[in-house]
């Protein structure tokens, strides 16, 4: 079993921390300083988004969105586009799987 305090690990704003790669999924840390964002992306893995600390916003194409704090879990699916801003200093937890997904580079290896 591997376990984190997600609240005290170091994670540094600009450097997401790889917690966990395998198959079945990637788990990452990432600290996003507030009025930063990670502008719009997709990843080739259905992904799961989990707020531990902060307050975020989410949009995505169509003007679907979210927003809300700690507690907060949002699901995306393989290659749906999105945008996620911080409205204050957020800690995230992004779930990443299957690991890696279907067209992802490293698979053409």
């Amino acid at each position: 079993m591997e376990s984190w305090d997600i609240t005290s690990l170091d994670v540094e704003p600009h450097r997401p921390r790889v917690l966990h790669s395998a198959s079945e999924a990637r788990a990452i840390a990432i600290a996003l300083p507030g009025g930063e964002e990670m502008q719009e992306h997709q990843t080739h893995e259905a992904a799961f988004l989990h707020v531990v600390e902060g307050e975020i916003e989410i949009e995505q194409e169509g003007g679907e969105g979210a927003k809300g704090g700690p507690g907060l879990f949002a699901c995306f699916e393989a290659n749906e586009r999105r945008r996620i801003k911080a409205v204050t200093d957020a800690r995230l937890v992004l779930i990443l799987g299957p690991w890696p997904g279907e067209g992802h580079p490293s698979r053409e290896r």
